[in-house]
């Protein structure tokens, strides 16, 4: 039988015979840890506290720092692992933690994982390790395009993904934002790294970002990682994954004890005292396909929050297509005299061009709105802000997706302004409201919006849409190439804004 007659074949087979939820013994998060570096934060800053990581090298330090400051919980969320340099340091401070008895819980989503990693699979192997997957594949395959085919009729369910990204330690910190685990979100690609934005969270508002954590890890579509692998793990590979990969320690310093607390000391010392609300959505339900699991609670207090601004909106988002609710709340912003400042890709930062093409198609409608647009240069002449040195031969893109709202508020989180975000996958942030967090984070990423690091679109004497920036006035989009022009011209023709 020939391929494609044995793949049609098997898919008129299992068309039928879909992934059934899993029912599972609940599980939470231990109580707030008690310990002497914890109990001595308090003391220095007691409450509710933030500290913006807008720099990747300072959130890859914060991260491996929080984890080795565990002394009995860690849960890690995230969309996106891979098993480079920041990947694999997390995996193995990880396992560290576990081995000195810290309770591990690990959710990721199966978008990215194609071929299981022999690493992470490992990780089952250890009895303080838990890992689960959410609304993953039920056909496994070691190739991307197969698994989608193998799998196509559950197309709908799996359309829906989990897009969320925290990481709670001990129940006494929170890392929140936008950041997957990869080199390019911590300035360590050696070609092309992002812009992105977390904040590191202290105070009461931690135990909702655990309880967030324990409704997604009790949701019947988490799965164990051994319900459905067909990968073998091995003890031999966990053992492989406690190896340093950063022997010289030019990407991370290992610290004594007395050297972490000091650090966090001087963090909460540091921090902001902002009054947090974290926004989530709710997992499904029902089968994520459902529209009664639609996730769009996040999206819901977004509007809200963009009809709560007074006097101006800075709008920082990776992916921007807006929806009706969206751009209706930009229109009424402007016409009640909101100045409205928006940061997004170029089409050549952009790393998903269909996204970007879809987005071209909203420029004119957000610009008569009174919209002020910003787009990424790739070769931003401030980049070096965002990634490891040398930077002469890196491209910069935008990954942060954030809310600055008149003086007083700020949003930071995982969901990008498009559809995929606010209508398909489920997101979370931080509503934080502060006059001082504000001005911080506002002094942060104004330089973002400056001339030499970002287009800015304009429409000439003829009502024609140009990039300008330090000089330069360009009549069609920066990009790379012709070709690159022609395919941004294709996808923006085609029906597919509902699924970006």
């Amino acid at each position: 039988m020939r391929p494609l007659t044995s793949l049609l074949f098997l898919l008129i087979l299992t068309a039928c015979t879909g992934l059934k939820p899993v029912d599972l013994p609940p599980e939470y998060t231990p109580a707030p840890a008690d310990a002497p570096l914890w109990d001595a934060v308090p003391a220095v800053r007691p409450g509710h506290w933030q500290v913006p990581l807008g720099n990747g090298p300072d959130a890859l330090d914060w991260r491996l720092r929080a984890i080795d400051s565990a002394t009995e919980s860690i849960d890690l969320q995230t969309f996106l692992w891979s098993m480079d340099v920041v990947g694999e340091l997390v995996l193995n401070h990880l396992i560290a933690a576990a081995d000195r008895g810290v309770l591990v819980r690990i959710l990721i989503d199966d978008t990215f994982l194609v071929s299981e990693d022999a690493m992470l699979l490992s990780l089952q192997e250890h009895p303080n390790i838990e890992y689960r997957v959410f609304n993953p594949y039920k056909r496994r395959s070691n190739g991307f395009a197969s698994r989608v085919i193998l799998n196509l009729a559950e197309f709908h369910r799996l359309d829906h993904r989990m897009h969320n990204k925290a990481m709670v330690v001990d129940n006494r910190v929170a890392i929140v934002g936008g950041r997957n685990l990869a080199d390019e979100y911590f300035g360590l690609n050696e070609e092309a790294n992002f812009r992105d934005f977390e904040l590191i969270i202290g105070g009461p508002v931690v135990l909702d970002v655990s309880q967030a954590f324990d409704d997604y890890w009790n949701d019947h579509w988490s799965f164990p990682i051994d319900m459905l692998a067909h990968v073998e793990s091995s003890k031999v590979d966990l053992d492989a994954a406690r190896q340093r990969h950063d022997i010289d320690g030019q990407v991370h310093r290992e610290e004594t004890e007395g050297d972490r607390k000091e650090q966090w000391l001087e963090l909460v010392r540091g921090a902001y005292t902002g009054a947090p609300v974290l926004f989530v959505d709710n997992p499904p339900a029902a089968n994520p396909a459902d529209a009664s699991s639609a996730p769009i609670q996040l999206a819901n207090q977004l509007v809200t929050l963009l009809d709560s601004a007074t006097e101006e909106i800075l709008i920082i988002s990776a992916y921007l297509i807006p929806t009706p609710h969206l751009e209706d709340a930009i229109e009424r912003a402007g016409r009640r005299g909101v100045e409205v400042r928006i940061l997004t890709n170029s089409i050549r930062s952009n790393n998903h061009l269909a996204a970007h093409s879809a987005y071209r198609n909203h420029i004119g409608e957000l610009m008569d709105g009174g919209a002020e647009l910003h787009e990424v240069r790739i070769d931003a002449r401030d980049r070096e802000r965002h990634m490891f040195p040398p930077t002469d031969q890196k491209s910069l893109a935008l990954h942060a997706k954030m809310l600055i709202i008149d003086d007083d508020k700020v949003f930071i989180g995982s969901a990008n302004l498009d559809p995929r975000s606010l209508r398909l996958n489920t997101e979370m942030g931080l509503l934080i409201e502060s006059n001082a967090l504000n001005a911080a984070v506002r002094a942060e990423v104004m330089p973002d919006f400056a001339e030499p690091n970002a287009w800015k679109l304009e429409t000439n004497e003829n009502g024609d849409t140009v990039w300008v920036s330090e000089g330069i006035v360009l009549t069609t989009q920066p990009a790379a190439s012709f070709m690159q022009r022609i395919e941004d011209w294709v996808f923006a023709h085609l029906p597919i804004d509902g699924e970006m």
